[in-house]
């Protein structure tokens, strides 16, 4: 008897060791899988945008640099696409109006990436307020209007920001499909990235000077979105068409 209680202690203590590391591991798959969930909304609250019905939105981030943004103007305008939607930091667009008046004349639409590249969750409530509001004025004074579109700069952003934004007037726009280029992982991958791309997805691209070979993959990456017959067209106007999607934040 006492040789069978030994035993049972230890088979429980053996159970016990494996229920606790299978709670531990379900756990962190479980909190993983949330940062893996690409856009929030509060519950019946404001909405980030991640994605539409249909069409196909390309967008591209500029929070620094003054080399890579016009010879993807210069591309897009070469393979004749009349949509597009620039997210720009505030602080970069004061630095280059003239970049900031070709967007605009050669029809593309402009959402604001804050002013400063910051995280956005980092920061007290008013200090994200000061950020958007700063942005707000640059563009402003570049008398550029009708702003309603907001990306968070890093692309981090939580409950607060969703409520900050819309007081500013501003829906914050996420991505459904992330190119990486951003990591420079070679021509042919920020190609094979875009392709994962269907109806009713927001894409992510840069033309920041970090993002070096995205002007490069550009061309490849339009001529397969022809060939898939997608027709591209702003995030404002895939919102107008059709219901965009949304996730609850937790």
């Amino acid at each position: 008897m006492k040789f069978f209680f030994v035993f049972n202690g230890k088979s429980l203590k053996n159970i016990s060791l494996i229920l606790i590391a299978a709670f531990f591991t379900a756990w962190f798959l479980y909190i993983e899988n949330l940062t893996q969930i690409p856009v929030f909304s509060t519950k019946d609250g404001p909405k980030a945008i991640y994605r539409g019905e249909k069409d196909l939105a390309l967008t591209f981030n500029i929070g620094w640099g003054d080399e890579k943004a016009e010879p993807i103007l210069d591309t897009l305008k070469k393979e004749n696409v009349k949509a597009a939607t620039f997210f720009l930091a505030g602080s970069w667009a004061e630095r280059h109006p003239d970049i900031v008046n070709r967007i605009i004349k050669d029809g593309y639409e402009i959402g604001i990436l804050g002013y400063e590249y910051k995280d956005y969750r980092d920061l007290e409530d008013v200090k994200i307020g000061q950020d958007i509001s700063k942005a707000q004025e640059a563009f402003r004074k570049l008398n550029v209007k009708d702003i309603k579109l907001l990306r968070a700069p890093t692309g981090h952003f939580d409950e607060r920001t969703l409520k900050i934004a819309k007081r500013y007037g501003y829906t914050v726009v996420h991505w459904s499909v992330d190119s990486k280029d951003w990591n420079n992982p070679g021509v042919p991958a920020i190609i094979k990235n875009v392709d994962k791309a269907d109806k009713g997805d927001i894409v992510l691209l840069h033309a920041s000077d970090a993002a070096k070979q995205t002007a490069k993959a550009l061309p490849l990456i339009l001529k397969n979105i022809h060939q898939n017959r997608f027709k591209l067209v702003t995030v404002s106007e895939m919102i107008a068409n059709g219901e965009a999607s949304s996730k609850e934040i937790r």
